[in-house]
């Protein structure tokens, strides 16, 4: 089940979704719309090591936009920071994005109840594509969880990314013990 714009509303009034900056306009049936956030990220190494902290550089995405190449990994953020604390949010992407040829995540669509941050967006596209700050880039939708949640995200003392800022954050996943 998905919350309805109606539910969205209500868990906003009760303090249970936080999103900032808020738009009323950005609010669809069931579904929040995000915008692309004003700095992008690429890791300076060709080669990833999934045991290693692969660093990254980052850009601010002029006013007359920048132009994504197919082919290449950026890291963006989301414009709005979110926090989610009695339902699980799943960003996704827009339809418009979508019919650019943009991918907004490689995997990580899921959030945990507990994340509270800007969410990082693994980008991708099919074909050059000219993107802008402030651009809608995806849809955060809220599903209500069954059962109570023992540890929230945000109080895990692992939890790798809980707090991001609004700029993109590089893999953790070498703090994974394997």
């Amino acid at each position: 089940m998905i919350l309805s714009d109606k539910r969205i509303l209500e868990e906003i009034a009760a303090g249970s979704i936080v999103i900032a900056p808020y738009n009323r306009n950005c609010l669809g049936s069931n579904s929040y719309d995000v915008h692309l956030g004003a700095c992008l990220a690429t890791y300076i190494d060709a080669e990833l090591d999934a045991k290693k902290h692969n660093t990254i550089t980052y850009f601010d995405i002029p006013e007359e936009g920048f132009v994504l190449k197919p082919n290449e990994l950026y890291l963006g953020v989301t414009l709005e920071y979110t926090e989610t604390h009695a339902h699980v949010p799943f960003l996704e992407g827009k339809s418009s994005t979508g019919r650019l040829g943009i991918d907004i995540h490689a995997t990580a669509g899921k959030g945990d109840v507990g994340f509270c941050g800007n969410w990082t967006l693994e980008i991708s596209c099919k074909k050059p594509v000219r993107v802008y700050a402030g651009m809608p880039i995806g849809q955060l939708i809220y599903f209500p969880v069954e059962g109570e949640i023992e540890v929230k995200y945000h109080l895990k003392k692992d939890a790798k990314y809980s707090g991001q800022p609004n700029r993109p954050i590089e893999s953790m996943m070498w703090k994974n013990k394997f």
